[in-house]
């Protein structure tokens, strides 16, 4: 696996928000991305109209808040049901699942490296974490990909230790 420390700008994204637990999450999450991906045409003002996002917060015990997204303008007004979120500039540890390997290796892997490295997960100020490695996780999906056997890039915000 290659790693790459990229800064990305801030900016504002609308979609759909899920929260739950771990067990919750089959079929659960994937149909609140089912229903993001039917309802992409609402958002007359994607930046990125191929970049699916999936921004997950570990707020929760044994769970976590997930937002189904896509990066959009100001000009976007927010459809009903839907939310916005707004991500600041932050540093990120970047790499890429693949197709056909095994996801929860790829993210064991990332683990590693971030604890060799002179870097470590960022956390925000004043808000509790449930999961002390990579408490927020953004993940870019290209448009139309393979959810049984996704490819995506990860992205997790740093800090040096």
């Amino acid at each position: 696996m290659s790693y790459e420390i990229v800064t990305l700008p801030a900016y504002r994204a609308v979609g759909l928000k899920w929260e739950g637990t771990f067990s919750e999450i089959v079929p659960n999450l994937k149909n609140v991305i089912k229903q993001m991906q039917a309802r992409a045409h609402e958002l007359k003002h994607k930046l990125n109209p191929n970049i699916l996002l999936g921004l997950s917060y570990h707020i929760i015990e044994d769970g976590f808040v997930h937002y189904s997204v896509y990066e959009v303008s100001k000009e976007q007004e927010i459809p009903d049901g839907m939310i916005e979120i707004h991500v600041p500039e932050w540093t990120y540890v970047k790499t890429t699942h693949n197709q056909g390997e095994d996801i929860a290796k790829t993210y064991t892997d990332l683990h590693k490296w971030l604890f060799d490295s002179d870097y470590t997960a960022y956390r925000e100020a004043g808000v509790d974490y449930y999961d002390p490695y990579m408490p927020i996780k953004h993940e870019h999906y290209q448009v139309g990909y393979n959810s049984d056997d996704p490819q995506f890039d990860i992205f997790i915000p740093i800090v040096k230790k």
